[in-house]
């Protein structure tokens, strides 16, 4: 009976592993769904005309599409430049907005390409334990790491560290992300973590 019910917990477990990607999926679905069914309400509860709403929506969808194309093409369109330049003007706001843009262009999409979506290994918390890490900043040999937590990967620790305390990983940002919401499932560079005990990374792997 002991046996039988190790069993029944351990197959449950099981299954509630297997499900627990299906469940985050489709709570970002019903976010979504709850987000824009709040936004048509609003929009349709001010214009009182589905036709109106639904020129609202394909207007703001096709309005965002070019942005993005206009971004990837040929920077920052003038839109964006001038809002930007509107809220720098407002204290609070401007810090904010200044914090989250940068952040975003990490992950997205970024103009400076000295510290665009570089993943290193640094030793923490103590000596011996080795950690994936994003590089956010740099000066000199100085590195400024942003190192995730497992499963969250938007939450952690930022840190400054000597070139000499990081190994240069060729995982990229995904790659990266992946590895931390997997705690360690999805990782497919098995040769750095041989070489981590050695405290060095193919030549190759290392930007100059």
């Amino acid at each position: 009976m002991k046996d039988f019910s190790k069993k029944i917990i351990n197959y449950f477990l099981i299954g509630i592993f297997a499900i627990i990607p299906i469940v985050i999926i489709l709570q970002i679905i019903i976010f979504l769904k709850e987000l824009v069914s709040d936004l048509f309400t609003g929009v349709y509860g001010y214009s009182d005309s589905y036709s109106y709403t639904l020129l609202f929506f394909s207007l703001s969808f096709f309005i965002i599409v070019f942005i993005g194309y206009k971004i990837v093409k040929t920077g920052r369109p003038w839109v964006i430049t001038a809002f930007d330049h509107i809220i720098e003007k407002i204290p609070f706001l401007s810090t904010i907005y200044r914090v989250t843009k940068k952040v975003m262009n990490l992950f997205f999409y970024s103009h400076d390409q000295k510290i665009a979506k570089e993943v290193v290994y640094v030793e923490y918390p103590s000596p011996g334990i080795w950690v994936p890490a994003y590089v956010t900043n740099r000066h000199e040999n100085m590195y400024v790491l942003f190192i995730p937590t497992s499963p969250n990967p938007t939450s952690g620790f930022t840190v400054i560290v000597d070139r000499e305390k990081i190994v240069f990983s060729a995982m990229d940002i995904e790659e990266a992300t992946s590895f931390i919401v997997s705690v360690g499932v999805d990782y497919e560079k098995l040769n750095e973590m041989a070489t981590l005990k050695n405290n060095t990374i193919p030549a190759s792997n290392t930007p100059s």
